[in-house]
């Protein structure tokens, strides 16, 4: 970034430039200290975004103390509890994750900022590709002595979870060994103030992360895409591609964005692409159980389910 030049003028001839951490009065004729500011608690913008986050973790609570209560129910079990367990407390996690990135950096919240950011991610995104393939080994490879139904059978596809955190904790750990993140002062964002920002250290390493999660959503993505006219009673693949659109659409808004702003607004942007894309991944994948198990319970049974399907001609 290119300094901002804060000139002093003593008189018509004769200027002297203010020390970094100062910046000339409106007269320019003298030099005032910089404040030093970042994205607070108490500042509106940061309190908006920490009622966000805590509305939409209460929120993943209940529907997680939703689907525990009706664990037994066809539709849950149908969607592979499992699986919508530990997405649930994923989600849940990176609408938590998105506090470390308010409030006075420090090197403890610059190093963890983005590695729970990176990991939790990627067990929501891994777990999302999981509950896609388990939905097409379901309705398309399930016939007697396939070796694609043992594996069903087996839960092979939970292994992704596991595989794909394990990849992304390789690529964090090379991020902390190489350039780790942090704390930066950056006197040139604004003329009258000091911003405390965490500096991400390794740019390419920030953006390996975000690629990596990246390939993960665009594989998930596909998968479902692939999955979409599968038989329905059961199948929520329509739900989990929208999920998927809607995640990377957020992520490849954000890059533009990210890129044009400075300083705490930067943070906020980064902050609210977390809250906004989990919020898409909570809404379109259990928005709809949740309407049918609390609204039409009717349709949570077998006899409700056997119904729906012969209506549709399965």
């Amino acid at each position: 970034m290119v300094p901002s030049v804060e000139l002093l003028c003593l008189d018509a001839e004769q200027c002297i430039q203010c020390a970094e951490h100062e910046y000339p009065n409106m007269e320019r004729s003298h030099c005032l200290p910089k404040l030093m500011t970042f994205l607070a608690f108490e500042d509106a913008l940061g309190m908006a975004l920490v009622c966000m986050a805590l509305c939409f973790s209460v929120t993943t609570a209940a529907v997680l103390g939703v689907f525990v209560k009706h664990r037994d129910t066809p539709i849950v079990k149908a969607n592979n509890r499992s699986l919508s367990y530990i997405l649930l407390i994923a989600l849940l996690l990176c609408f938590l994750c998105s506090l470390l990135f308010i409030g006075r950096p420090n090197t403890a919240t610059c190093l963890l900022r983005q590695i729970t950011f990176g990991l939790v991610f990627t067990v929501a995104i891994s777990a999302v590709l999981a509950k896609t393939i388990t939905v097409i080994l379901a309705f398309k490879v399930m016939k007697p002595g396939r070796t694609i139904r043992r594996l069903l059978v087996s839960g092979a596809s939970n292994f992704i979870i596991p595989i794909c955190s394990l990849i992304q904790l390789a690529l964090c750990g090379i991020w902390l060994g190489i350039s780790p993140p942090f704390i930066e002062l950056d006197a040139y964002a604004e003329p009258d103030h000091i911003i405390l920002v965490c500096n991400k250290g390794s740019v390419t390493a920030f953006y390996c992360v975000l690629g990596y999660l990246g390939s993960l959503a665009l594989a998930s993505f596909t998968v479902a895409f692939l999955a979409r006219n599968l038989p329905d009673t059961f199948n929520e693949a329509k739900f989990l591609m929208f999920s998927m659109l809607v995640f990377c659409s957020v992520w490849v808004t954000f890059l533009p964005v990210y890129h044009s702003t400075k300083g705490k607004v930067m943070v906020a942007v980064e902050v609210f692409s977390i809250l906004a894309s989990s919020a898409g991944l909570l809404g379109c994948i259990f928005a709809p159980k949740c309407y049918i198990i609390l609204i039409r319970p009717e349709k949570n049974s077998l006899k409700g389910l056997k119904k729906r399907a012969s209506s549709k001609g399965f």
